[in-house]
């Protein structure tokens, strides 16, 4: 039955939460620390509607689903492959009363929901602006990390439109970005209210900023202790073992 839902290049990959697993094709694009770090970084109340832009595989929806008490999760994806996995790794769990995929353009997100439709956003976009060590445009590894199909703006523009006042925007993305982060989201009505750095090892430079903005906040911005991901070479902080679940 599981593998009925495989095609050519695909594998399924246990996510240590609730028994679920994800199907994933790594010649297109598997999920990174990333992901999961920004699932154990954002907050999703009992009763609430999430919305994930630029899904992929769907792995946010999923995890967040597992680890929140949220009421309904949903996916948008542009490329059809991708939320076509999305789906299957859905119905492999069960989850289909509780998530939905939708295959569509991040701009025009708040044509396809609608405006103050979803309490909470979550997005891990693109990091690499314009042509930097771009290669083919239409390969989906180039999609996912190079703004080819969005940008910053859109993804900011569209979620101050979808968000209610108050809504709740969480992103992960490069701290060499980040004082542009925080001006556009400024600009765009979304008050940065929480921010937490990444480091690889303790005595490197943060490779990773998880942040959370409000729709209408006012400006008060708190600063969370950093998070360290290897304790050592080979082996993680107690903290990540925790956000996987291990």
């Amino acid at each position: 039955m599981i593998q009925n839902k495989l095609r050519e290049g695909e594998r399924i990959d246990e996510l240590q939460r609730n028994g679920y697993v994800i199907i994933q094709d790594p010649k297109r694009f598997c999920f990174g620390m990333d992901a999961v770090l920004l699932s154990g970084f954002a907050q999703v109340k009992a009763g609430e509607d999430v919305l994930d832009l630029g899904t992929g595989t769907g792995i946010l929806p999923i995890l967040l689903e597992a680890k929140t008490d949220g009421r309904h999760f949903v996916g948008l994806e542009i490329q059809q492959e991708s939320a076509d996995m999305a789906r299957r790794s859905i119905q492999l769990n069960h989850l289909e009363s509780k998530i939905d995929i939708v295959t569509g353009d991040i701009k025009d997100a708040s044509k396809i929901f609608g405006a103050s439709s979803f309490d909470v956003i979550t997005t891990n976009p693109p990091y690499m602006i314009g042509q930097h060590g771009l290669q083919n445009e239409d390969d989906a590894k180039t999609i996912a990390r190079h703004e080819v199909l969005c940008t910053l703006d859109d993804i900011l523009r569209e979620s101050a439109k979808i968000l209610p006042p108050k809504g709740r925007f969480y992103m992960v993305h490069r701290p060499f970005r980040l004082s542009e982060i925080m001006c556009r989201m400024v600009a765009y009505g979304i008050e940065p209210k929480r921010m937490k750095l990444v480091y690889p090892y303790i005595d490197r430079e943060p490779n990773m900023v998880l942040i959370e903005g409000l729709r209408g906040g006012k400006p008060r911005l708190k600063v969370e202790k950093p998070l360290i991901v290897y304790q050592e070479e080979g082996k993680y902080t107690d903290e990540i073992y925790e956000i996987y679940g291990y």
